[in-house]
């Protein structure tokens, strides 16, 4: 942010089975689930089911999907765009030595095609070659090693393109699961989790603080990464300025266990009193009592207030009342005023709060006592009053002599914060049941850990992994630091969660690599069915970014497959500026932030900007969505070079046909399209025009630059840049 002010239908598929079932039988390797075909040549391990796999194109957007061809279910399938050559080509997560391949085409089937292998998905080695296939199912005995196997295909049988129900890719071997001993839990947090004790003095604490903040003030696209952590206790005279990457946290059970008479304060100086680009920050589980009795927290996306009391008023506003595109709120406390002002919108969750100041577009207040009066769209309030699912995230705290992890319990219709009249109701989990990752640690030493039953923790820093982290243990906390960020290389998915209970994923910063990768965190593999209703994976404060730092490619960045899944607070942005090099129609690329294909899935606090295609795509039923925040992408360079089939634009949020219920409450979708000001979007919004999705307080603005024509299914006046405010409807249908 930097200004102010037809999908095919969804098929289900049903879990495959980790089970001995017709003979095959499961076996775990290096961290993934492989199935050895009993009766086969000896050790003969089926490799490629629920491995992430991509293609070349898919022959209708959503739908006949890659991942479709390596589920186990003859009953989907990969189909691909009319034309050659086309690939398949599935990720196997380390070398494997490949000796038999099965493919079940379709009707569209390949005539002339290869097997081809890889190490690095982009030099290749045929290891089976035809021109005269004429499809059905085929066994095709091979021998060859590589982490990646493709069918490319250069001839069709018909007209239409490829397709298969089933690739399977069988190995005479697989990589060993480690061996030695095992992976101790606990340890150091690392030496940027810096601790403050109340026994240390205010000039001292101050003087670190305001060391990292200066290194760390304008540092937008840098490397540093901290935690300032508080134990309990009181502190004294301090002003704690906050700056990229640095989360401010207090080491106590609860708030009031660690008071700080001062400020923690974000102000938008490093950019001319522009709050804009204040990303990427945080608070949480502190006592405020301010000094002149106001705090300020000038931000926009990606900068989480979790667990905070406020004894005084919040100013979101930064010093001189720029401009400022934020933000989130939970879990908090507030005995004076929330000061919104220039805010264009702002998101508040299970809070507290005395009143509230002002209003510029979508202000929303989901389970927040003394929230205004609903009173969409003049002012732009927004109030539900009462959350109907959530689990509070997960949060490092002191407990004896020794560090834990608190894990909040799962709670229905709430609102208010939960420590207010005592201690959140949860569980506590000791640090050696973790294991705590620093950067170096390589992919396959974290999957080794999850393997043993650990939990996670990654210390502030970056990661570079060249494979998938997997995490298939129910319950499994996954907890970064100080925004430790996860680099994908060589094109692998990020992290994998499989289709389990109770997974808390929290406080990591996804970065796109430079080599395309499919997702960035998927939920649960392709197929997946089970009810987790009640025990429901969360994803909290998971921030995922594509390009800005280096020049970074991504199809999609958070994939939820799971039913029941939570999503409270994310940022899924294709950035708009950055390091040089590293931003740009073709070079960032990235298709959609957010799909859902799980049932019974909700989400508070989206904010998911600048993609190329549909932005967050909703497959679905029983979905809800409190808040969404979008910028449409800055730099189409023509309608034609955005979308070639004649259709202006893709929505930001699009709840597929097939859907039979979903509901949705304050999205507001915004034009800025600067590389090209003729640029117009057909619509902010789609949803099918039946009773049982309804859409409630939406609106499209134009900020700067083009044009939104409606809001919904081409209802609702064209927002343009020379009326600079916003087109409502307040309820769709």
């Amino acid at each position: 942010m930097i200004i102010p002010i037809s999908s095919a239908p969804e098929r289900r598929r049903s879990p495959w089975r980790l089970a001995a079932i017709g003979g095959l039988v499961a076996t775990v390797v290096a961290g993934y689930t492989a199935i050895t075909a009993v009766g086969a040549s000896a050790a003969e391990t089926l490799l490629s089911q629920g491995r992430p796999a991509t293609a070349s194109s898919t022959e209708a957007a959503g739908a006949y999907l890659a991942s479709e061809a390596v589920d186990g279910n003859t009953g989907t399938r990969w189909a691909s765009a009319f034309s050659d050559p086309q690939w398949l080509q599935v990720d196997l997560g380390s070398s494997q030595q490949i000796t038999r391949v099965e493919l079940n085409w379709e009707t569209a089937a390949g005539k002339a095609f290869q097997i081809q292998v890889s190490d690095n998905a982009s030099t290749w080695t045929s290891i089976y070659s035809t021109t005269t296939s004429t499809g059905g199912n085929q066994n095709l005995t091979v021998n060859g090693t590589g982490r990646y196997v493709r069918m490319y295909g250069t001839q069709r049988t018909t007209g239409y393109g490829y397709s298969l129900w089933e690739f399977k890719v069988y190995g005479g071997t697989t990589t060993p699961p480690p061996t030695g001993d095992p992976i101790p839990g606990g340890g150091s947090l690392g030496a940027n989790v810096v601790v403050f004790d109340p026994s240390m003095s205010s000039a001292s604490i101050q003087a670190r603080a305001d060391q990292i903040f200066a290194q760390q003030e304008s540092a937008q696209f840098g490397t540093g990464r901290y935690v300032l952590a508080f134990k309990p206790g009181t502190y004294n005279n301090l002003n704690i300025q906050v700056g990229f990457y640095t989360s401010i946290v207090g080491l106590g059970q609860n708030p009031q266990d660690v008071r700080i008479n001062g400020d923690i304060t974000v102000d938008a100086g490093w950019f001319q009193g522009n709050a804009t680009q204040n990303f990427w920050r945080s608070t949480e589980n502190v006592s405020v009592y301010p000094v002149n009795g106001t705090n300020r927290w000038a931000v926009s996306q990606a900068a989480p207030f979790r667990r905070m009391d406020i004894h005084g008023n919040l100013n979101l506003a930064p010093n001189g009342y720029g401009w400022a595109s934020g933000g989130y709120i939970s879990d908090s406390r507030i005995s004076g005023s929330l000061g919104q002002y220039s805010q264009q919108q702002w998101f508040t969750r299970d809070s507290a709060i005395a009143s509230n100041t002002n209003a510029v577009w979508n202000q929303t207040f989901v389970g927040v006592q003394g929230a205004p009066t609903a009173s969409y769209p003049n002012p732009p309030y927004t109030v539900i009053p009462q959350t109907p699912v959530i689990r509070e995230k997960p949060y490092l705290y002191q407990s004896g002599s020794d560090y834990a992890v608190f894990v909040p319990n799962l709670r229905t219709n709430t609102s208010g914060a939960t420590w207010v009249n005592g201690n959140t109701p949860g569980s506590s989990i000791p640090l050696n049941q973790f294991y705590v990752a620093k950067p170096g640690d390589t992919a396959a030493r974290i999957n080794q850990a999850l393997a043993q039953g650990l939990n996670l923790i990654f210390q502030p820093g970056i990661y570079h992994i060249n494979q998938t982290i997997n995490v298939n243990r129910a319950n499994t906390v996954v907890l970064g630091l100080g925004y430790a960020t996860i680099i994908p290389d060589n094109g692998v998915t990020a992290m994998q969660v499989a289709d389990v209970d109770g997974v808390k994923i929290a406080g990591v910063l996804f970065d796109a690599g430079t080599t395309n990768s499919p997702n960035l965190l998927v939920i649960g593999p392709s197929g997946s069915s089970a009810s987790h209703a009640a025990n429901p994976t969360t994803v909290q404060d998971v921030f995922f970014r594509i390009g800005g730092y280096i020049a970074g490619k991504a199809t999609n960045s958070l994939l939820i497959n799971s039913n029941n899944v939570i999503v409270d607070h994310i940022w899924a942005w294709r950035a708009d500026h950055g390091n040089a090099g590293t931003y740009g129609w073709t070079v960032n690329t990235a298709d959609s932030g957010l799909i859902v294909n799980g049932n019974n899935v909700t989400a508070y606090g989206l904010f998911v900007e600048h993609y190329q295609k549909t932005e967050v795509l909703w497959n679905g039923n029983g979905g809800r969505t409190y808040f969404l925040q979008n910028e449409q992408p800055y730099d189409p360079p023509s309608n034609a070079a955005w979308r070639s089939d004649g259709v202006l634009g893709y929505p930001a949020y699009k709840v597929a046909d097939s859907v039979q219920t979903h509901e949705a409450w304050a999205m507001g979708s915004y034009a800025v399209f600067l590389d090209n000001p003729s640029i117009h979007s057909a619509n902010g919004f789609q949803a099918p025009t039946h009773g049982g999705v309804k859409l409630h307080n939406i609106f499209t603005i134009s900020l700067a630059a083009g044009t939104i024509d409606h809001v919904v299914n081409n209802l609702g006046a064209p927002a343009q840049a020379s009326n600079v405010v916003p087109s409502t409807i307040t309820n769709f249908p």
